[in-house]
């Protein structure tokens, strides 16, 4: 009785079911960009923010370093013939040497304390900026805070400086304070206000204590009413700070407002759904949509969700609706042809893959599919032109093997081998895919030696999972139990719930020796992994068949019958009612089967068996 296992075409979807995973996948990044850059979206700031702030190299900066020790130079100039006592402590240019040397040398808590020390004796404006960025970059916020207070002391106007205090404020959860400075960069004349809102929200974005932040932010986007940057910007960090009934009030504002930035709109809408809040993403956009009907990203989010949910019949809609007002759209297009397949709507998707081709972008993939659907039409010739036109892409591979394919179903099976041997693998799990795609034609044209030298060839010093089970399926064929029950229990000791692997053992045990027990346990094991599995159900079945516990094996079966009304189960079902001497039961199961399926060698080869 030949072993049940699932083929390695199996993995080839047929066209009308493209995978789910593959859609959401997809659809999950086109058009929009990635989430990531989109939650990290930002204006370009005109001034670099805290965190910015940096001694490129080592604690020297050249340029900076030349005009504070000129500085310095003049500060201390004394009169001719003076003589001072020196003091270490005393000397600010001693200090700054030394804050210097530290700095050249990694030391930056010394380079940090040694130039806030300066910086205060000196209360001069180049010794406090290059304080201030020394003491931030060396995490040293008490100090940076110290010295950045005689920096705007020194420089009311310089936008740098009041940031840098506004973190550190922040950082101490004193929003009053922050809030003084940020609303003097606001106020000032220099800059555009748009900017510096977008550089603000990119400050406070980056800070820990996110209430704190958003608390000044709320307070500054207050003072400025209905201002689309300043919506912005708030909502932003709202989103950052995942505090999510005040991101729903500044996304309302926004909507109301007209305010349309998707990149603000994706990051929300990943928020929500980060939180469980899967239903508030969809009433949003559902509210967005309706108030701005003809507002095409907005509908593409809302399309995307819906696939990630999948909902794909809703998605399919949304996707057509923006493919007719963006026919030229290759992304759009692509993702309607995806759905499309999905709902099994060939025609249309064909449409959509043969419009695909002539846009720029995905030509690749318009071709593997509309080979796909060229080879599920029996549509030989047209599907290998198709294939081949994959010259690149995720698809490559596959559309490769998908030409070899049907060469041997054309009975070519050298000219097969040999497309085979002619596609070039990038990495060696495209190697092991076209290994095993060559094994499985040799084997479908029954030339059994030859498949097994290719799976021993390549097998050599490698493990692969699918490779050895195929060699195991393979071997069962061949009569060569103990290279099957070697490459099983190879697969079990490396991946113990590999639950296709035990079943196949825990079966063939059962069947094909009296080593019930052993058949019992890996049957047993598989079934704990996979309680619901139709192969499983019928494994165990006929293992306690063999163990003579009937009434157990006719439970078994009856449930994977139920599953699915497959012909070997009803061989196995129809066996071990005949044994418990119920034979008209069993005549009715192998005559029910054999009315589907009339050629199945296994159920005459039971029926011969067991009736006279």
């Amino acid at each position: 009785m030949a072993l049940k296992h699932r083929t390695t075409d199996e993995r080839f979807v047929p066209v009308g079911r493209a995978p789910g995973k593959l859609i959401v996948r997809f659809i999950t990044v086109i058009l929009i960009g990635s989430l990531a850059a989109c939650a990290n979206t930002r204006p370009t700031p005109s001034q670099p923010t805290p965190v910015e702030t940096s001694v490129p190299g080592s604690a020297i900066q050249n340029a900076e370093y030349e005009r504070v020790i000129l500085n310095v130079g003049n500060l201390l100039e004394r009169p001719a013939g003076s003589v001072a006592k020196f003091d270490a402590d005393s000397e600010p240019l001693f200090q700054i040497l030394v804050a210097e040397f530290a700095g050249q040398r990694g030391r930056l808590d010394i380079a940090a304390q040694s130039y806030v020390k300066a910086a205060k004796q000196l209360k001069d404006l180049e010794v406090a900026k290059r304080a201030t960025r020394i003491a931030v970059f060396a995490r040293d916020y008490p100090g940076a805070m110290e010295v950045a207070n005689i920096w705007v002391t020194k420089a009311p106007e310089d936008f740098e400086a009041r940031q840098i205090l506004a973190a550190m404020y922040i950082r101490e959860g004193n929003a009053e304070a922050a809030i003084k400075h940020l609303e003097a960069v606001l106020d000032s004349e220099i800059g555009s206000s748009n900017r510096q809102l977008g550089t603000i929200a990119n400050l406070l974005g980056r800070e820990e204590d996110k209430l704190t932040a958003l608390t000044v932010m709320e307070h500054l986007v207050t003072r400025r009413g209905g201002d689309a940057d300043a919506l912005t910007a708030y909502a932003l960090l709202a989103i950052r700070a995942e505090e999510i009934d005040r991101a729903r009030t500044a996304m309302d504002k926004m909507l109301s407002a007209g305010v349309n930035d998707v990149n603000i709109t994706i990051a929300y809408v990943a928020m929500l759904q980060k939180n469980e809040k899967l239903s508030s993403a969809f009433e949003w956009l559902e509210q967005g949509i309706t108030a701005r009907p003809k507002d095409t990203a907005l509908r593409l989010v809302y399309a995307r969700l819906l696939a990630d949910a999948s909902r794909y019949e809703e998605a399919r809609v949304q996707f057509a609706i923006v493919a007719a007002s963006t026919p030229d759209n290759s992304y759009v297009v692509y993702a309607l042809g995806l759905l499309n397949l999905q709902a099994n709507r060939i025609d249309d998707a064909h449409g959509n893959f043969a419009q695909l081709v002539k846009l720029e972008g995905r030509r690749d993939d318009a071709n593997f599919y509309l080979g796909q659907i060229a080879e599920s039409r029996e549509q030989l010739t047209s599907a290998l032109d198709s294939y081949r036109a994959v010259s690149a892409g995720p698809n490559r591979i596959q559309a490769q093997i998908r030409v070899a394919l049907i060469l041997s179903s054309q009975d070519r099976v050298d000219a097969a081998r040999e497309q085979l041997k002619s596609i070039e693998s990038n990495s060696s799990e495209q190697r092991l895919q076209i290994v095993r795609a060559e094994g499985e034609i040799l084997v479908q044209h029954d030339r059994l030696e030859d498949a097994m030298a290719v799976y021993d060839q390549a097998l050599v010093d490698t493990y692969d999972m699918e490779l050895l089970y195929a060699r195991a399926m393979l071997a069962e064929k061949m009569n060569r139990f103990e290279i099957l029950e070697a490459d099983l229990t190879t697969i079990i000791e490396r991946e113990p719930e590999n639950s296709q692997a035990l079943n196949a053992l825990g079966y063939t045990l059962a069947d094909r020796t009296n080593r019930y027990d052993e058949a019992y346990e890996f049957v047993r094991r598989a079934l704990v992994l996979n309680p619901g599995d139709f192969y499983i159900l019928d494994s165990m079945g006929w293992v306690m068949y063999r163990l003579g516990r009937l009434s157990e094996a006719v439970e078994y079966l009856t449930r994977a019958r139920e599953i699915r009304d497959d012909p070997e189960v009803a061989a196995h079902l129809g066996e071990v009612l005949w044994v418990m001497g119920d034979k008209k039961a069993a005549r009715d199961i192998w005559n029910s089967a054999l009315q589907d399926t009339p050629d199945d060698k296994r159920l005459h080869d039971v029926i011969d068996r067991l009736t006279p």
